[in-house]
């Protein structure tokens, strides 16, 4: 069961309006929780996002430094996103009904190791509830940072848009698994 889920769960950019409820994500931001930490510190931290205003804030400011990205991106990287149809604009962190912004404690150890576990485990209970995201890292981090007062001894990792999923592009494919026993 965890396996279907896991190979169902595809990135997300385009939501319905309809908004989960915030027991759904309170269930998965629960779920995240019980990730591994480095010395049980749980440094993960999350902020929910839902005032209008503070979304369109945050994608003005995210769009701004990915108009900046775009113009001097080069090689393989450049034409994989032409080939994909991406660009700077970024709607989704204006149209999903929640944005979900996750931390790490700075003094924690191994504090990002622990919290992109406890994403990956996010991820999965999204998927349970029927619920669609993209792990968004903005290009200006430290600028996303200011505008939620994010406090000294937290580092802001990622942006969760969450809703329920309107995008009809498919799931990326996957590989097949890489592996190897005792050497390489």
């Amino acid at each position: 069961m965890l396996y279907d889920l896991a190979k169902q769960r595809k990135t997300v950019r385009k939501f319905r309006e309809e908004k989960p409820s915030i027991e759904k994500l309170m269930y998965c931001l629960k779920m995240a929780n019980e990730a591994p930490s480095g010395m049980n510190a749980q440094p993960w931290r999350f902020l929910v996002v839902e005032d209008e205003e503070m979304k369109r804030q945050i994608r003005e400011t995210c769009e701004k430094a990915e108009k900046d990205f775009y113009e001097n991106v080069r090689g393989k990287l450049k034409e994989w996103l032409n080939e994909n149809s991406f660009n700077w604009k970024k709607p989704f962190l204006e149209e999903a009904p929640y944005l979900l912004l996750v931390f790490s404690k700075k003094d924690a150890p191994y504090s990002r190791e622990s919290v992109w576990l406890a994403i990956g485990y996010l991820l999965l209970a999204l998927e349970e509830q029927g619920l669609g995201t993209v792990p968004y890292t903005p290009p200006n981090p430290n600028e996303i940072a200011k505008i939620v007062n994010t406090p000294s001894d937290l580092r802001f990792e990622v942006i969760l848009p969450v809703g329920y999923p309107d995008d009809p592009k498919p799931k990326y494919p996957r590989e097949e698994v890489k592996v190897s026993f005792n050497h390489f």
